[in-house]
């Protein structure tokens, strides 16, 4: 098939566009270079079945297409603050240009949604019938409520113009070429540990996160594009930790001398997230594979080899298991 993917040279996009054309699919990669980098995909630049196009999908764009994967937006707080206009823009305004591409061509469409939709949950774990507890208002509103409206977007170009969509509802995701400056919870521990300088833990660290490593995730993505199902479809790791536990488990792998630094609360940080699964294991035969220890270990060795070396001032203890 022809694939597009949106957000194709960014931390998730990249690894989809691997397993994409590692099963010989033809694949266009469509990225603003906001927060993707070219270096992620450098394997890919010269395939014949490969194409990258530097575009923002906030404007219109015409291709030929059979599947649409979006993932175009900033996905951290650091950077979906940073131009809050423009990421609401990107979520709304990008995402009725995809939808109507896939109109124009009849290409199946899978929304990167986000765990975000549910809020500040009130009920946990969250599943697909929770409707959420986000403050239309907030600093995280340009990202939560845009992807509301994003997923709103989708099911009524479904509902109308019988447009084939798919809605993954994606949870905290970590792994390989991850930004070191995004301000997620994984690689700021992984970063600042590197780097010997105290973790930096938000509140008393006892807000709880579900941490899903990246080839996990892309699996389930590419099961729920190709089955049967619309979704919305929770695509998460259900084991829950707290901030703290993540964090004295990078410090123990990385770095045991380093200091843990609390500081207050965010605005809206949400107190608990962790997915309910059961419609990924019941429609799509989707679960978890990779365990925290290991993943984290994939994880730091990667940044470590990407860091500049004179950054990196604690020994990575490799051989200790988390």
């Amino acid at each position: 098939m022809r694939i597009l993917v949106t957000g194709g040279a960014g931390f998730i996009g990249s690894h989809l566009i691997d397993r994409l054309m590692e099963a010989n699919h033809e694949v266009i990669c469509l990225d603003n270079f906001y927060t993707g980098r070219k270096q992620n995909l450098l394997r890919w630049l010269n395939h014949p079945y490969f194409e990258l196009i530097r575009h923002d999908i906030t404007e219109p764009i015409r291709l030929e297409v059979d599947q649409i994967y979006h993932l175009a937006c900033p996905a951290s707080p650091v950077h979906y603050q940073f131009n809050p206009v423009k990421t609401i823009k990107t979520n709304v305004m990008g995402t009725l240009n995809m939808l109507g591409l896939a109109k124009r061509v009849h290409a199946r469409f899978l929304l990167a949604s986000t765990s975000e939709v549910y809020g500040d949950p009130e009920v946990h774990p969250q599943s697909e019938d929770y409707r959420g507890n986000v403050n239309p208002i907030g600093l995280r509103s340009c990202y939560d409520e845009g992807k509301r409206v994003a997923e709103t977007l989708a099911f009524d170009y479904h509902r109308q113009n019988k447009v084939d969509i798919r809605v993954a509802r994606i949870f905290n995701t970590y792994g390989p070429r991850m930004l070191e400056h995004d301000g997620r919870v994984v690689s700021n521990f992984i970063v600042q540990a590197l780097k010997g300088i105290p973790l930096t833990v938000y509140g008393e660290g006892q807000q709880t996160r579900s941490f899903c490593y990246v080839s996990d995730l892309v699996e389930g993505l590419m099961r729920l594009m190709n089955g049967e199902h619309t979704g919305p479809v929770n695509l998460g790791n259900p084991e829950e930790y707290t901030v703290l536990e993540l964090a004295q488990k990078i410090q123990y792998m990385v770095n045991p001398g380093a200091e843990i630094r609390f500081e207050p609360l965010p605005e809206d940080d949400p107190q608990r997230r962790r997915p309910d699964i059961t419609r990924a294991q019941t429609w799509l035969g989707w679960q978890p594979t990779i365990p925290l220890s290991e993943g984290l270990q994939r994880t730091v060795t990667e940044f470590q080899q990407r860091m500049n070396p004179a950054e990196v001032q604690a020994p990575f203890a490799q051989a200790i298991q988390v």
